[in-house]
Protein backbone atom coordinates (compact mmCIF):
# COMPACT_ATOMS: atom_id res chain seq x y z
CA UNK A 1 0.00 0.00 0.00
CA UNK A 2 1.11 3.56 -0.65
CA UNK A 3 1.84 5.93 2.21
CA UNK A 4 -0.41 9.03 2.36
CA UNK A 5 2.62 11.19 1.58
CA UNK A 6 2.74 9.60 -1.89
CA UNK A 7 -0.76 10.77 -2.76
CA UNK A 8 -0.99 13.63 -5.27
CA UNK A 9 -1.90 17.13 -4.12
CA UNK A 10 -5.18 16.72 -5.98
CA UNK A 11 -6.74 13.24 -6.27
CA UNK A 12 -9.44 12.52 -8.91
CA UNK A 13 -11.89 9.93 -7.56
CA UNK A 14 -12.67 7.17 -10.05
CA UNK A 15 -16.38 6.23 -9.74
CA UNK A 16 -17.61 2.69 -9.25
CA UNK A 17 -19.36 1.32 -12.35
CA UNK A 18 -20.49 -1.86 -10.57
CA UNK A 19 -21.84 -2.50 -7.06
CA UNK A 20 -19.37 -2.94 -4.21
CA UNK A 21 -19.03 -6.23 -2.38
CA UNK A 22 -16.84 -7.85 0.22
CA UNK A 23 -15.59 -7.47 3.79
CA UNK A 24 -13.27 -4.78 5.10
CA UNK A 25 -11.18 -4.48 8.21
CA UNK A 26 -11.41 -1.02 9.73
CA UNK A 27 -8.62 0.74 11.62
CA UNK A 28 -8.79 0.80 15.40
CA UNK A 29 -10.68 3.54 17.20
CA UNK A 30 -8.73 6.76 17.69
CA UNK A 31 -10.83 7.66 20.73
CA UNK A 32 -10.23 4.30 22.41
CA UNK A 33 -6.55 4.07 21.45
CA UNK A 34 -5.69 7.43 22.98
CA UNK A 35 -7.81 6.81 26.07
CA UNK A 36 -6.17 3.43 26.60
CA UNK A 37 -2.70 4.92 26.11
CA UNK A 38 -3.45 7.52 28.79
CA UNK A 39 -4.82 5.00 31.27
CA UNK A 40 -1.91 2.63 30.67
CA UNK A 41 0.46 5.33 31.94
CA UNK A 42 -1.26 5.23 35.33
CA UNK A 43 -0.63 1.50 35.80
CA UNK A 44 2.32 -0.23 37.49
CA UNK A 45 2.87 -3.00 34.96
CA UNK A 46 3.10 -3.37 31.17
CA UNK A 47 -0.11 -2.96 29.17
CA UNK A 48 -0.52 -4.26 25.61
CA UNK A 49 -3.13 -2.61 23.37
CA UNK A 50 -4.27 -4.86 20.53
CA UNK A 51 -6.05 -3.59 17.41
CA UNK A 52 -4.63 -0.12 18.08
CA UNK A 53 -4.88 2.70 15.55
CA UNK A 54 -1.67 3.83 13.86
CA UNK A 55 -2.25 7.33 12.52
CA UNK A 56 -0.94 10.86 12.93
CA UNK A 57 -3.10 11.49 16.00
CA UNK A 58 -2.03 8.37 17.87
CA UNK A 59 1.61 8.77 16.82
CA UNK A 60 1.63 12.26 18.35
CA UNK A 61 0.27 10.79 21.58
CA UNK A 62 2.89 8.04 21.57
CA UNK A 63 5.78 10.45 20.93
CA UNK A 64 4.60 12.71 23.77
CA UNK A 65 4.44 9.78 26.19
CA UNK A 66 7.96 8.77 25.23
CA UNK A 67 9.13 12.33 25.86
CA UNK A 68 7.61 12.06 29.35
CA UNK A 69 9.69 8.95 30.08
CA UNK A 70 7.32 6.09 29.28
CA UNK A 71 8.38 3.18 27.08
CA UNK A 72 5.91 2.73 24.24
CA UNK A 73 6.74 -0.10 21.85
CA UNK A 74 4.87 -0.09 18.54
CA UNK A 75 4.26 -2.87 16.01
CA UNK A 76 2.10 -1.40 13.27
CA UNK A 77 1.88 -4.65 11.29
CA UNK A 78 0.41 -6.42 14.32
CA UNK A 79 -1.67 -3.40 15.41
CA UNK A 80 0.04 -3.56 18.80
CA UNK A 81 1.13 -0.85 21.25
CA UNK A 82 2.81 -1.75 24.55
CA UNK A 83 3.27 0.71 27.42
CA UNK A 84 5.68 0.08 30.29
CA UNK A 85 8.38 1.74 32.42
CA UNK A 86 5.70 3.82 34.14
CA UNK A 87 7.82 4.30 37.27
CA UNK A 88 10.52 6.10 35.27
CA UNK A 89 8.21 8.82 33.93
CA UNK A 90 8.10 12.46 35.05
CA UNK A 91 11.77 12.44 36.10
CA UNK A 92 13.16 15.14 33.81
CA UNK A 93 15.02 17.97 35.53
CA UNK A 94 14.40 20.28 32.57
CA UNK A 95 11.23 21.52 30.89
CA UNK A 96 9.70 18.82 28.70
CA UNK A 97 8.43 20.11 25.35
CA UNK A 98 5.37 18.33 23.95
CA UNK A 99 3.90 18.89 20.47
CA UNK A 100 0.34 17.70 19.76
CA UNK A 101 -0.11 18.87 16.18
CA UNK A 102 -3.83 19.14 15.43
CA UNK A 103 -4.78 16.19 17.66
CA UNK A 104 -7.54 17.32 20.01
CA UNK A 105 -7.59 14.08 22.02
CA UNK A 106 -3.83 14.16 22.57
CA UNK A 107 -3.98 17.86 23.49
CA UNK A 108 -6.68 17.46 26.14
CA UNK A 109 -5.46 14.13 27.53
CA UNK A 110 -1.82 15.20 27.81
CA UNK A 111 -2.80 18.45 29.50
CA UNK A 112 -4.66 16.47 32.17
CA UNK A 113 -1.85 13.91 32.47
CA UNK A 114 0.84 16.54 33.01
CA UNK A 115 -1.34 18.50 35.45
CA UNK A 116 -1.78 15.34 37.52
CA UNK A 117 1.95 14.49 37.44
CA UNK A 118 3.75 14.54 40.81
CA UNK A 119 6.54 16.81 39.58
CA UNK A 120 8.08 18.51 36.57
CA UNK A 121 7.53 21.34 34.10
CA UNK A 122 5.78 20.68 30.80
CA UNK A 123 5.24 22.98 27.84
CA UNK A 124 2.52 21.88 25.39
CA UNK A 125 1.65 23.39 22.03
CA UNK A 126 0.16 22.40 18.70
CA UNK A 127 -0.26 23.72 15.19
CA UNK A 128 -1.59 27.28 14.77
CA UNK A 129 -5.11 25.85 14.34
CA UNK A 130 -4.77 23.66 17.47
CA UNK A 131 -3.64 26.74 19.37
CA UNK A 132 -7.02 28.28 18.49
CA UNK A 133 -9.12 25.31 19.63
CA UNK A 134 -10.99 25.39 22.96
CA UNK A 135 -9.02 24.46 26.08
CA UNK A 136 -10.38 26.92 28.65
CA UNK A 137 -12.91 24.57 30.24
CA UNK A 138 -10.26 21.96 31.01
CA UNK A 139 -7.61 24.48 32.07
CA UNK A 140 -10.00 26.18 34.50
CA UNK A 141 -11.15 22.86 35.97
CA UNK A 142 -7.60 21.58 36.51
CA UNK A 143 -6.63 24.87 38.12
CA UNK A 144 -9.58 24.50 40.50
CA UNK A 145 -8.13 21.13 41.53
CA UNK A 146 -4.78 22.76 42.31
CA UNK A 147 -2.89 22.62 39.00
CA UNK A 148 -0.45 25.39 38.09
CA UNK A 149 -1.17 26.00 34.40
CA UNK A 150 0.14 29.10 32.67
CA UNK A 151 -1.14 30.17 29.26
CA UNK A 152 1.80 31.47 27.22
CA UNK A 153 -0.41 33.25 24.70
CA UNK A 154 -4.12 34.00 24.88
CA UNK A 155 -5.79 32.94 28.12
CA UNK A 156 -7.54 29.60 27.80
CA UNK A 157 -5.59 28.42 24.74
CA UNK A 158 -2.36 26.68 23.81
CA UNK A 159 0.55 27.00 24.18
CA UNK A 160 0.60 26.31 27.91
CA UNK A 161 3.18 25.55 30.59
CA UNK A 162 2.37 23.26 33.50
CA UNK A 163 4.31 23.24 36.78
CA UNK A 164 3.15 19.93 38.21
CA UNK A 165 2.68 18.93 41.83
CA UNK A 166 -0.38 16.68 41.60
CA UNK A 167 -4.08 17.44 42.07
CA UNK A 168 -5.77 17.99 45.41
CA UNK A 169 -9.32 16.87 44.48
CA UNK A 170 -12.61 18.30 45.65
CA UNK A 171 -15.57 19.79 43.80
CA UNK A 172 -15.08 21.35 40.38
CA UNK A 173 -17.15 22.81 37.55
CA UNK A 174 -16.23 22.21 33.90
CA UNK A 175 -17.68 23.66 30.72
CA UNK A 176 -17.13 20.95 28.11
CA UNK A 177 -19.81 22.04 25.65
CA UNK A 178 -17.19 22.79 22.99
CA UNK A 179 -15.47 19.41 23.36
CA UNK A 180 -16.41 16.35 25.39
CA UNK A 181 -12.71 15.44 25.34
CA UNK A 182 -12.19 17.96 28.14
CA UNK A 183 -14.65 16.20 30.44
CA UNK A 184 -13.21 12.80 29.50
CA UNK A 185 -9.68 14.01 30.29
CA UNK A 186 -10.78 15.28 33.69
CA UNK A 187 -12.62 12.05 34.51
CA UNK A 188 -9.61 9.89 33.67
CA UNK A 189 -7.14 11.79 35.87
CA UNK A 190 -9.56 12.32 38.75
CA UNK A 191 -8.64 9.04 40.54
CA UNK A 192 -5.07 10.38 40.88
CA UNK A 193 -6.16 13.33 43.03
CA UNK A 194 -5.46 13.45 46.77
CA UNK A 195 -9.15 13.04 47.56
CA UNK A 196 -12.36 12.20 45.68
CA UNK A 197 -13.48 14.55 42.91
CA UNK A 198 -17.03 15.74 42.26
CA UNK A 199 -17.46 17.13 38.74
CA UNK A 200 -20.33 19.39 37.68
CA UNK A 201 -20.65 19.68 33.91
CA UNK A 202 -21.85 23.12 32.88
CA UNK A 203 -23.90 23.42 29.70
CA UNK A 204 -24.69 19.77 29.06
CA UNK A 205 -22.93 16.51 28.32
CA UNK A 206 -22.46 14.44 25.14
CA UNK A 207 -23.22 11.11 26.74
CA UNK A 208 -21.74 8.61 24.25
CA UNK A 209 -18.20 9.85 24.84
CA UNK A 210 -18.62 10.15 28.62
CA UNK A 211 -20.04 6.63 28.71
CA UNK A 212 -17.10 5.40 26.62
CA UNK A 213 -14.67 7.00 29.05
CA UNK A 214 -16.36 5.55 32.13
CA UNK A 215 -16.41 2.09 30.55
CA UNK A 216 -12.72 2.06 29.68
CA UNK A 217 -11.87 3.41 33.15
CA UNK A 218 -13.77 0.46 34.62
CA UNK A 219 -11.79 -1.94 32.40
CA UNK A 220 -8.59 -0.48 33.82
CA UNK A 221 -9.88 -0.74 37.41
CA UNK A 222 -11.09 -4.35 37.72
CA UNK A 223 -13.53 -4.83 40.57
CA UNK A 224 -14.22 -1.10 40.85
CA UNK A 225 -16.84 -0.56 38.15
CA UNK A 226 -18.46 2.20 40.21
CA UNK A 227 -15.34 4.36 40.01
CA UNK A 228 -17.44 6.95 38.18
CA UNK A 229 -20.77 7.53 39.88
CA UNK A 230 -23.36 9.42 37.85
CA UNK A 231 -25.14 11.50 40.47
CA UNK A 232 -27.31 13.35 37.95
CA UNK A 233 -27.32 14.25 34.27
CA UNK A 234 -24.57 16.79 34.89
CA UNK A 235 -22.82 15.59 38.05
CA UNK A 236 -20.24 12.83 38.53
CA UNK A 237 -18.34 11.59 41.57
CA UNK A 238 -15.00 9.91 40.99
CA UNK A 239 -13.48 7.97 43.85
CA UNK A 240 -9.82 8.31 44.76
CA UNK A 241 -7.78 5.52 43.24
CA UNK A 242 -5.39 3.27 45.05
CA UNK A 243 -1.67 2.90 44.45
CA UNK A 244 -1.50 2.66 41.51
CA UNK A 245 -4.68 4.53 40.60
CA UNK A 246 -5.36 2.01 37.82
CA UNK A 247 -4.68 -1.73 37.80
CA UNK A 248 -4.15 -2.69 34.19
CA UNK A 249 -5.36 -5.68 32.30
CA UNK A 250 -2.36 -7.33 30.64
CA UNK A 251 -4.01 -6.68 27.28
CA UNK A 252 -6.80 -4.39 26.16
CA UNK A 253 -8.50 -4.86 22.78
CA UNK A 254 -9.33 -1.72 20.80
CA UNK A 255 -12.57 -1.77 18.82
CA UNK A 256 -12.67 -0.76 15.13
CA UNK A 257 -13.23 2.98 14.66
CA UNK A 258 -16.95 3.74 14.37
CA UNK A 259 -16.33 7.20 12.88
CA UNK A 260 -14.18 5.69 10.14
CA UNK A 261 -16.86 3.05 9.64
CA UNK A 262 -19.37 5.72 8.60
CA UNK A 263 -17.59 6.25 5.26
CA UNK A 264 -17.55 2.62 4.23
CA UNK A 265 -21.05 2.05 5.61
CA UNK A 266 -22.12 4.82 3.22
CA UNK A 267 -20.28 3.37 0.21
CA UNK A 268 -22.93 0.74 -0.75
CA UNK A 269 -25.56 3.46 -0.34
CA UNK A 270 -23.75 5.46 -3.03
CA UNK A 271 -22.72 2.74 -5.49
CA UNK A 272 -25.05 -0.15 -4.69
CA UNK A 273 -24.11 -3.58 -3.41
CA UNK A 274 -23.18 -4.77 0.06
CA UNK A 275 -20.22 -4.44 2.38
CA UNK A 276 -19.47 -6.10 5.71
CA UNK A 277 -17.69 -3.99 8.32
CA UNK A 278 -15.65 -6.62 10.12
CA UNK A 279 -15.79 -6.75 13.94
CA UNK A 280 -17.81 -3.52 14.19
CA UNK A 281 -20.47 -3.82 16.86
CA UNK A 282 -22.68 -1.53 18.90
CA UNK A 283 -20.44 -1.15 21.92
CA UNK A 284 -18.46 1.67 23.45
CA UNK A 285 -18.63 4.08 20.53
CA UNK A 286 -21.65 6.30 20.05
CA UNK A 287 -20.80 6.94 16.38
CA UNK A 288 -22.36 3.59 15.49
CA UNK A 289 -25.61 5.60 15.65
CA UNK A 290 -24.79 6.66 12.09
CA UNK A 291 -25.90 3.21 10.95
CA UNK A 292 -29.44 4.03 12.13
CA UNK A 293 -29.32 7.26 10.09
CA UNK A 294 -28.33 5.30 6.98
CA UNK A 295 -31.15 2.86 7.60
CA UNK A 296 -33.72 5.67 7.76
CA UNK A 297 -32.28 7.12 4.56
CA UNK A 298 -32.94 3.84 2.73
CA UNK A 299 -29.98 1.50 3.28
CA UNK A 300 -30.39 -1.98 4.72
CA UNK A 301 -28.28 -2.47 7.85
CA UNK A 302 -27.93 -5.86 9.50
CA UNK A 303 -25.97 -6.82 12.59
CA UNK A 304 -24.16 -10.15 12.26
CA UNK A 305 -21.84 -12.10 14.52
CA UNK A 306 -18.91 -10.88 12.42
CA UNK A 307 -19.89 -7.21 12.29
CA UNK A 308 -22.41 -4.99 10.52
CA UNK A 309 -23.42 -5.49 6.90
CA UNK A 310 -24.77 -2.55 4.88
CA UNK A 311 -26.49 -3.05 1.54
CA UNK A 312 -28.47 -1.01 -0.95
CA UNK A 313 -30.32 -1.75 -4.19
CA UNK A 314 -30.14 1.18 -6.60
CA UNK A 315 -33.82 0.73 -7.52
CA UNK A 316 -34.80 1.79 -4.01
CA UNK A 317 -35.39 5.39 -2.95
CA UNK A 318 -32.81 7.33 -0.95
CA UNK A 319 -34.59 9.66 1.47
CA UNK A 320 -33.53 12.92 3.03
CA UNK A 321 -33.47 12.69 6.83
CA UNK A 322 -33.77 14.98 9.85
CA UNK A 323 -31.10 14.22 12.43
CA UNK A 324 -29.57 15.80 15.52
CA UNK A 325 -25.87 14.88 15.38
CA UNK A 326 -24.84 16.44 18.70
CA UNK A 327 -23.92 13.10 20.26
CA UNK A 328 -22.06 11.70 17.22
CA UNK A 329 -21.04 14.82 15.30
CA UNK A 330 -17.92 13.38 13.63
CA UNK A 331 -20.26 11.59 11.23
CA UNK A 332 -22.44 14.53 10.19
CA UNK A 333 -20.05 15.28 7.32
CA UNK A 334 -20.62 11.79 5.91
CA UNK A 335 -24.36 12.39 5.64
CA UNK A 336 -23.95 15.95 4.38
CA UNK A 337 -21.64 14.83 1.58
CA UNK A 338 -24.20 12.23 0.48
CA UNK A 339 -27.15 14.63 0.63
CA UNK A 340 -27.02 15.52 -3.11
CA UNK A 341 -28.04 11.92 -3.86
CA UNK A 342 -31.09 11.94 -1.58
CA UNK A 343 -34.65 12.51 -2.78
CA UNK A 344 -35.49 15.41 -0.47
CA UNK A 345 -34.02 17.95 1.92
CA UNK A 346 -31.64 16.84 4.67
CA UNK A 347 -31.83 18.59 8.05
CA UNK A 348 -28.69 18.35 10.18
CA UNK A 349 -28.75 19.90 13.66
CA UNK A 350 -26.64 19.87 16.85
CA UNK A 351 -23.36 20.68 15.09
CA UNK A 352 -22.48 24.19 16.27
CA UNK A 353 -19.56 22.93 18.37
CA UNK A 354 -17.89 21.51 15.23
CA UNK A 355 -17.13 25.06 14.07
CA UNK A 356 -14.16 24.90 16.48
CA UNK A 357 -12.66 21.59 15.43
CA UNK A 358 -9.97 20.96 12.77
CA UNK A 359 -11.71 23.71 10.81
CA UNK A 360 -15.14 25.35 10.91
CA UNK A 361 -16.85 22.20 9.72
CA UNK A 362 -20.29 23.75 9.35
CA UNK A 363 -19.12 26.63 7.15
CA UNK A 364 -16.72 24.41 5.21
CA UNK A 365 -19.37 21.82 4.41
CA UNK A 366 -21.84 24.49 3.34
CA UNK A 367 -19.24 26.09 1.06
CA UNK A 368 -18.23 22.83 -0.66
CA UNK A 369 -21.81 21.67 -1.18
CA UNK A 370 -22.68 25.02 -2.77
CA UNK A 371 -19.70 24.68 -5.10
CA UNK A 372 -21.20 21.33 -6.11
CA UNK A 373 -24.48 23.05 -6.98
CA UNK A 374 -26.49 22.28 -3.84
CA UNK A 375 -28.91 24.60 -2.08
CA UNK A 376 -27.72 25.06 1.50
CA UNK A 377 -29.21 27.00 4.41
CA UNK A 378 -26.65 27.48 7.18
CA UNK A 379 -27.23 28.65 10.74
CA UNK A 380 -24.90 28.54 13.74
CA UNK A 381 -26.01 25.03 14.68
CA UNK A 382 -27.65 23.59 11.55
CA UNK A 383 -27.44 22.80 7.86
CA UNK A 384 -30.46 22.31 5.63
CA UNK A 385 -29.41 20.81 2.30
CA UNK A 386 -31.80 20.64 -0.65
CA UNK A 387 -30.45 18.44 -3.45
CA UNK A 388 -29.87 19.99 -6.86
CA UNK A 389 -28.09 18.58 -9.94
CA UNK A 390 -24.43 18.01 -9.14
CA UNK A 391 -21.87 20.20 -10.90
CA UNK A 392 -19.01 18.09 -12.31
CA UNK A 393 -15.29 18.85 -12.49
CA UNK A 394 -15.08 20.32 -8.99
CA UNK A 395 -12.08 19.99 -6.70
CA UNK A 396 -13.34 19.77 -3.15
CA UNK A 397 -11.33 21.77 -0.64
CA UNK A 398 -10.53 19.83 2.52
CA UNK A 399 -9.31 22.62 4.82
CA UNK A 400 -6.62 20.19 6.13
CA UNK A 401 -9.52 18.23 7.65
CA UNK A 402 -9.49 14.44 7.21
CA UNK A 403 -13.26 14.15 7.45
CA UNK A 404 -13.82 16.39 4.42
CA UNK A 405 -11.42 14.25 2.38
CA UNK A 406 -13.06 10.97 3.31
CA UNK A 407 -16.70 12.12 3.15
CA UNK A 408 -16.39 13.64 -0.31
CA UNK A 409 -14.20 10.75 -1.40
CA UNK A 410 -17.25 8.53 -0.96
CA UNK A 411 -19.49 10.94 -2.89
CA UNK A 412 -16.97 10.88 -5.74
CA UNK A 413 -17.58 7.13 -6.11
CA UNK A 414 -21.03 7.96 -7.53
CA UNK A 415 -20.95 7.45 -11.31
CA UNK A 416 -22.33 10.89 -12.16
CA UNK A 417 -21.61 10.72 -15.90
CA UNK A 418 -22.56 7.08 -16.26
CA UNK A 419 -19.26 6.13 -17.93
CA UNK A 420 -16.85 5.73 -15.01
CA UNK A 421 -14.98 8.99 -15.66
CA UNK A 422 -13.89 11.00 -12.61
CA UNK A 423 -15.98 14.10 -11.97
CA UNK A 424 -14.83 15.08 -8.46
CA UNK A 425 -11.32 15.55 -7.09
CA UNK A 426 -10.06 15.82 -3.51
CA UNK A 427 -7.57 18.52 -2.54
CA UNK A 428 -4.82 17.37 -0.13
CA UNK A 429 -6.07 13.77 0.23
CA UNK A 430 -3.07 12.98 2.46
CA UNK A 431 -4.80 14.79 5.33
CA UNK A 432 -6.71 11.53 5.94
CA UNK A 433 -3.51 10.28 7.64
CA UNK A 434 -4.80 11.98 10.80
CA UNK A 435 -7.02 8.97 11.53
CA UNK A 436 -7.15 6.65 8.47
CA UNK A 437 -3.83 6.66 6.59
CA UNK A 438 -4.78 4.11 3.94
CA UNK A 439 -8.34 5.28 3.31
CA UNK A 440 -7.90 5.94 -0.40
CA UNK A 441 -5.90 2.73 -0.95
CA UNK A 442 -8.78 0.73 0.51
CA UNK A 443 -11.33 2.63 -1.56
CA UNK A 444 -9.45 1.97 -4.79
CA UNK A 445 -8.98 -1.72 -3.97
CA UNK A 446 -12.75 -2.11 -3.51
CA UNK A 447 -13.41 -0.34 -6.82
CA UNK A 448 -11.00 -2.59 -8.70
CA UNK A 449 -12.53 -5.68 -7.14
CA UNK A 450 -16.01 -4.51 -8.13
CA UNK A 451 -14.94 -3.77 -11.71
CA UNK A 452 -13.85 -7.36 -12.33
CA UNK A 453 -16.68 -9.04 -10.44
Amino acid sequence: MSHPSTLPECLPITPFTRPVSGTIKLPGSKSLTNRALLLATFCDRPVALTGALFSNDTELMVEALRALGFNVAADETAGLLRVDNQAAAFRSETTVELFVGLAGTAARFLTALCAAAPRGTYRIQGTPRMNERPMKGLIDALRALGADIRCLGAEGFFPIEIHASGLRGGTVDIDATESSQMLSALLMVAPLADRPVEIHAIGGVRWPFVSMTASIMAAFQPGAEDNVERVSDTCFRVRKGGTPAYSAPSTYAIEPDASAASYYAALPFVVGGRLRLEHLHTGLQGDTAFLDVLSRAGATVNATSGGFEVSYEKTHARHGVDENFNAFSDTFLTLAALSPLLSGPTFITGIGHTRRQETDRVAGMAAELRRLGQEVLETEDTLVITPRPLIPDVTVRTYHDHRFAMSFGILGCHDLRGDGRPWLSIENPACCAKTFPHFFDLLESLRRKASVA
